[in-house]
């Protein structure tokens, strides 16, 4: 019987609603003798309580809401991962909800968790979210909203993200340990605060004798295009940085169809959660950046967060630099 009712299990116990509710929350007033027979009857008809009832009394959902991109990509499976397993150990529930890049999804999957009461959301942002509003929306209800990887360039708001400069400044340093003369750098939407960090921490440590050509890519297609289009200039560049996964899977196929040698003909190093450079042969050299690790950053955060600190703050993730042997 799936639509059992506090009614239902009044009725055949001769008790009153108010008691078998009572009964159910083991509420002193009621005698032991009743509640044994009240919770017994609950189980074998398979009550389960009505949780909006529960929301709406109580304020509070034990749910908490996670605005991803896409959970087709590795890294933000990973952060999923991480965030759902610290939700089950602390009794809270998981909302996912996929904007597609899109912020006319991102603002509606946001109205969706504010009428759900989540108590908490973990955000990360479209390349294109201008309007602000439906987070403010958030704090006006008291929902905290920690923003992470792909973060607004805002003060007072919490983000969790990887060491995006520092990241890329390694990348840049394995390089200089090479021979190269002319590289290939494909970044993200420049208009996105992971871009622009990450822009900044490569060139300022790329050496200066390095000439450097710097380009942006939307997807992997984008790369491609790119790469391809590189590839058939004389002479080709001698080493090419992936800000992404993303931008690395369109890039390898660029010099794949060339039938470029790895690292005698081109050199590669990428960011990444790991999962993409070993699939290639030699596998690609990388700087890791852990969704799983930022997921537990992030859940930390929350439970602060939740705790009463109203303090704001960016917290980094370190990386570190993982040889491959495309270098």
């Amino acid at each position: 019987m799936t639509n059992t009712t506090l009614k239902k299990i009044s009725e055949v116990l001769g008790v009153s609603i108010s008691t078998v509710s009572r009964a159910l929350k083991n509420h002193p007033d009621i005698s032991e003798k009743t509640k044994a027979k009240v919770v017994e009857l609950a189980q074998t008809l398979d009550y389960e309580p009505n949780a909006n009832a529960i929301h709406l009394r109580t304020n509070n959902s034990n749910l908490f809401g996670l605005l991803v991109p896409t959970i087709s990509n590795f890294f933000y499976d990973s952060f999923i991962a991480a965030i759902e397993e610290d939700c089950r150990q602390q009794g809270y529930s998981l909302i996912i909800l996929q904007s597609g890049d899109d912020p006319l999804v991102e603002a509606t999957n946001l109205k969706i968790l504010r009428q759900n009461r989540v108590s908490g959301v973990f955000a990360c942002i479209t390349p294109s979210t201008k309007n602000m509003q439906p987070f403010q929306k958030m704090y006006d209800m008291g929902i905290p909203v920690v923003f992470f990887d792909k973060v607004p360039d805002l003060a007072n708001c919490n983000r969790v993200c990887v060491a995006d400069a520092a990241a890329a400044s390694l990348a840049a340093n394995a390089l200089n340990q090479t021979a190269i003369k002319r590289v290939l750098a494909i970044f993200g939407n420049p208009a996105m605060s992971i871009t622009k960090k990450r822009i900044l921490g490569f060139s300022h440590t790329l050496q200066s004798s390095t000439l450097c050509h710097i380009t942006y890519a939307h997807h992997s297609e984008e790369a491609l295009a790119i790469t391809t289009q590189h590839l058939a200039t004389d002479p080709i560049p001698d080493a090419l940085f992936c800000m992404s996964d993303e931008i690395l899977t369109g890039a390898m196929k660029a010099i794949q169809m060339a039938g470029l040698l790895i690292p005698q003909q081109i050199k590669i190093i990428t960011i990444s959660n790991g999962f993409f450079p070993n699939l290639y042969h030699p596998s690609i050299t990388y700087v890791e950046t852990s969704g799983y690790r930022l997921g537990k950053l992030a859940f930390s955060k929350m439970m602060t967060c939740l705790s009463g600190d109203t303090n704001t703050a960016e917290l980094t993730l370190p990386c570190t630099l993982v040889q491959g042997g495309s270098i």
